[in-house]
């Protein structure tokens, strides 16, 4: 029986969010092109004989208690299946935080694959999936991984076809936002532009990044830009340094760029480290399902 297993924890990016409507329950229907990208977060989860959960972390100011969502994770199915022991996480954080990239959901996913091998639950990727939507909207997506269309609240997964290659700049400035905050000021129905998720998804069907770089698009940006004037400067500094196009992910603040030729997103990338508009500036590829 395995006592300890290390797992990668892999951000991801928005190509698309649009959002459609918000519900009476207060949730926000959206439409969404996910994509899991190659900056990852390290958890090594070792079984206790005493029972309890602990977590520890590289970083001083992230909670270590039910308030991190790896805690939450592990307490959903200690308390499901009974398990007697204990278990300790040691959490290496590299994703941004507070970033629009899921850290936070992919951390939780692999926790509740960790624990799903160390004890045997014999649960399959669809059955960690209808658990993961308790402990967030993007945890179920964080499970699958690869290119796919998220729909509802997030929970509507569709597989798609891998997103073609390309070099992605991810840049994230030191400001963070509160996601709750930015769905409480999008003004649904006053929206400017939708982006075309499915001009979108037949782009990537095609393998045409340039297409998929015309049509890259997020409704949050309306929300989050006016807050963060930072955000558009990244935008216009990656577009001014070789990205076919730039967008923010998620509800932000974290830029992404998509780029064809590494020397010239390693160029971009210097010159963003150079100019201080980033805290954190990664090159990255997108990364496919894994089965």
């Amino acid at each position: 029986m395995l006592r300890k297993i290390n797992l990668r924890a892999y951000g991801k990016i928005n190509l698309g969010l649009d959002v459609i409507k918000k519900r009476e329950d207060g949730y926000h229907e959206v439409r969404m092109i996910m994509q899991t990208v190659s900056v990852y977060d390290m958890l090594e989860l070792i079984i206790q004989e005493r029972p309890g959960i602990q977590v520890e972390t590289n970083l001083s100011y992230l909670p270590v208690n039910e308030d991190n969502l790896v805690y939450k994770a592990a307490d959903l199915l200690i308390r499901e299946f009974k398990i007697r022991r204990g278990i300790k996480i040691i959490l290496k954080k590299f994703i941004p935080v507070a970033a629009g990239m899921a850290g936070g959901s992919s951390d939780a996913a692999a926790v509740l694959f960790g624990i799903n091998r160390l004890f045997s639950l014999g649960l399959s990727k669809e059955a960690l999936m209808e658990r993961g939507v308790k402990i967030g909207a993007d945890v179920p997506y964080c499970i699958l991984r690869g290119t796919a269309l998220s729909e509802g609240i997030g929970e509507i997964l569709t597989p798609l076809s891998a997103m073609p290659h390309c070099k992605i700049l991810i840049a994230k400035p030191s400001v963070s936002v509160s996601t709750r905050l930015v769905y409480e000021n999008l003004q649904v129905g006053k929206l400017p532009f939708h982006p075309d998720i499915d001009g979108l998804i037949k782009a990537i069907e095609k393998q045409d990044i340039e297409g998929v770089s015309k049509r890259v698009g997020n409704v949050l940006e309306t929300v989050t830009i006016p807050m963060y004037p930072v955000i558009e400067e990244l935008k216009g500094f990656m577009k001014s340094h070789g990205a076919l196009n730039a967008i923010m992910s998620g509800s932000g603040p974290t830029v992404f760029g998509l780029y064809q030729d590494m020397e010239v997103v390693k160029s971009a990338a210097d010159g963003l480290k150079a100019s201080g508009l980033a805290k954190q500036v990664y090159i990255a590829e997108p990364v496919p399902v894994t089965k």
